[in-house]
């Protein structure tokens, strides 16, 4: 899924800073509503990156939608975009999406079946709900590439959940290792994700791993994520040090999204859909996605480029590979960069 917002806020990430220790209570992260392009606009609820945190593990994006009558909404119609330094997560409670990327990948994106691509040093993609699809209902995740692996070739690949049970709760494992179920998912840092429900008064202790920051994102129902209460569409972050996250359902069923990971400990540059290092690269990759996709002519000025930084990104081979593989629709174009440089905020 793209960032369709048209002034997107550079993220700028130590990530040595993240690493606030359990158990006191949970931070609870309040999403904020986007809308996700077009006249009528489906919304999404974002929670990471937030003013309180930016990174869970290497997760650094969360997008959550739904459940959306796609006869009021018009659905989910994303064109061609692209996306760098980044793995993309696309998870479904209903509907069905239609995926198409640059690499030839073609697939349908379902309930209990991980889509997962991996954007390495550069591709693009649409995502189109069909025809079949009147109600769309789920979450899009990205997760961030380390320094060592973020250029590697850009891939896409699907795997089916894995069931498991933990007391009251039905698990849905999809990336990751949880409670004795594993998903072969690709992943080049250590990362956990799950599908879980509880039925009304429902208590479950998850086993988790210590060296793991976690997350869980409540879709259904409200609960208690060790003794704090979350609400629909808000996260409850638990920190490093816990070997298991008590869940306690209210008195309607609950379902809830878990994410963690090992602290990535690298700094990164989040902007737009790109995951960079720095300035001169975010600049970069939004001038190449411009020239490939016919948005802008080579030579179109950049408010915050210089004629060295242009140059520069003129010089590179092609990166975000054959729009002829797109679905349908134009490329959807780059926002303006800020007329001044990217750069850590306070």
């Amino acid at each position: 899924m793209s960032n369709l917002e048209q002034k997107p806020a550079e993220t700028w990430v130590e990530c040595d800073a993240v690493l606030a220790a359990g158990p006191a209570l949970p931070e609870i992260i309040q999403a904020r509503e986007v809308p996700l392009g077009g006249p009528r606009a489906m919304t999404v609820h974002r929670t990471l990156p937030s003013r309180e945190r930016t990174l869970i593990g290497a997760w650094c994006f969360v997008d959550h939608y739904g459940p959306s009558d796609v006869s009021v909404t018009g659905g989910m119609v994303v064109p061609p975009h692209p996306h760098t330094g980044l793995q993309t997560v696309s998870w479904l409670f209903a509907g069905e999406i239609e995926h198409r990327d640059s690499v030839g990948s073609h697939a349908f994106v379902r309930p209990g079946e991980l889509n997962l691509m991996t954007a390495g040093r550069g591709i693009s993609h649409s995502e189109i709900s069909t025809s079949a699809t009147t109600t769309l209902h789920g979450v899009q995740l990205w997760v961030a590439l380390p320094e060592a692996s973020r250029q590697v070739g850009p891939f896409f690949e699907s795997h089916r959940a894995v069931p498991a049970t933990v007391q009251d709760a039905e698990l849905a494992v999809f990336v990751g290792s949880l409670a004795g179920a594993s998903v072969g998912a690709t992943t080049f840092t250590p990362l956990v994700a799950a599908e879980i429900r509880l039925p009304a008064g429902g208590v479950a202790e998850l086993p988790v791993r210590a060296d793991f920051e976690h997350g869980v994102l409540v879709d259904a129902g409200e609960l208690s994520v060790e003794g704090g209460r979350v609400q629909r569409t808000e996260l409850a972050y638990t920190g490093l040090g816990r070997t298991s996250i008590r869940l306690e359902a209210g008195a309607r069923p609950v379902r809830a999204l878990l994410i963690g990971g090992a602290p990535l400990r690298e700094q990164i540059l989040m902007w737009w859909n790109f995951v960079g290092r720095n300035h001169e690269e975010v600049v970069g990759y939004r001038a190449q996605w411009q020239r490939e996709s016919g948005a802008e002519p080579a030579d179109a000025p950049d408010a915050s480029s210089g004629p060295a930084d242009q140059a520069a990104a003129s010089a590179l081979p092609r990166r975000f590979g054959d729009s002829d593989h797109h679905f349908a629709g134009n490329p959807l174009p780059a926002p303006v960069l800020p007329g001044v440089r990217l750069r850590p905020r306070d």
